[in-house]
């Protein structure tokens, strides 16, 4: 690797530098700015004001992205991974919808347009390589998934049962007109929604609801609680090397290799 692509490399992929977290700034607002760019154009006054302004922002935008983009494919060792990695994909749907655009034209195509318009908004993924934070939150999410996915299907039963029993209390006269209605009843009084679209009326089935109200306090703690105690022992990551080769991204701060591949993170 060029000294001048190892500059690059440094600017674009790590942020140890202080041109690195300038470029990860500047990235981070574009990738805001995208998005409030979606959700105005969605706004049927302002994008009929200011369409020439929206228009020529987004294609702005769309120069900075491909840029960035093509740059990460050049400076890299293998640009196929990269390509088909996580981040890669995410890069390249931030930039193609606007492309497309050109070619999806005509009134019969204007609910596929509309939907390729939309697609900008997983820019916000974007975000998740610039965020240590970000990156402390998942790795907590990622430890405590079997203790959460067990949560989930306790939750599920209680929703089932307590959605049946409610079926039989209430009956088709008072709105729980099938079990999975009654199941989506349960769901909504556990999790202390309450949309109020169906209620019950009899004096059991209210006595039924109260007591899922006061356990939808405790099940929602529960969730916070286990994430909570993985994130006291997960250690937030402070390296931002990337490997070149394989893009694994959580070393320790005294890191030469790659504990994923074995390549040296900064060969140079």
């Amino acid at each position: 690797m060029s000294k001048f692509k190892q500059k690059l490399y440094e600017i674009i992929f790590e942020a140890d530098t202080p041109s690195g977290k300038f470029f990860d700034v500047v990235l981070l607002f574009v990738i805001l700015m995208s998005v409030v760019l979606v959700m105005l154009e969605s706004v049927a006054s302002i994008s009929a004001n200011n369409q020439k302004i929206l228009k020529t922002l987004e294609w702005v935008i769309t120069a900075i992205f491909t840029l960035e983009y093509v740059l990460r494919i050049i400076i890299v060792r293998k640009p196929f991974r990269y390509i088909f990695s996580f981040y890669g994909i995410i890069d390249l749907i931030s930039v193609i919808p606007t492309y497309l655009s050109l070619f999806i034209l005509g009134s019969h195509n204007l609910i596929v347009l509309r939907i390729l318009r939309l697609l900008r908004v997983f820019r916000i993924l974007k975000l998740t390589r610039y965020t240590q934070a970000g990156k402390f939150i998942k790795e907590a999410m990622w430890a405590s998934r079997a203790k959460i996915s067990v949560f989930m299907i306790f939750v599920l039963i209680i929703a089932i049962i307590m959605g049946t029993i409610i079926y039989l209390v209430e009956g088709e006269k008072n709105g729980f007109t099938s079990i999975p209605t009654s199941i989506y009843w349960a769901i909504v009084t556990l999790t202390t929604v309450g949309y109020g679209d169906i209620s019950p009326a009899t004096p059991l089935g209210q006595f039924i609801a109260s007591f899922m109200m006061m356990m939808g306090y405790a099940i929602i703690a529960v969730p916070t609680g286990i994430v909570a105690a993985e994130m006291m022992n997960t250690a937030a990551p402070k390296n931002t090397q990337v490997c070149p080769k394989c893009f694994f991204d959580k070393h320790d701060d005294d890191a030469i290799f790659c504990k994923k591949c074995g390549s040296k993170i900064n060969p140079d």
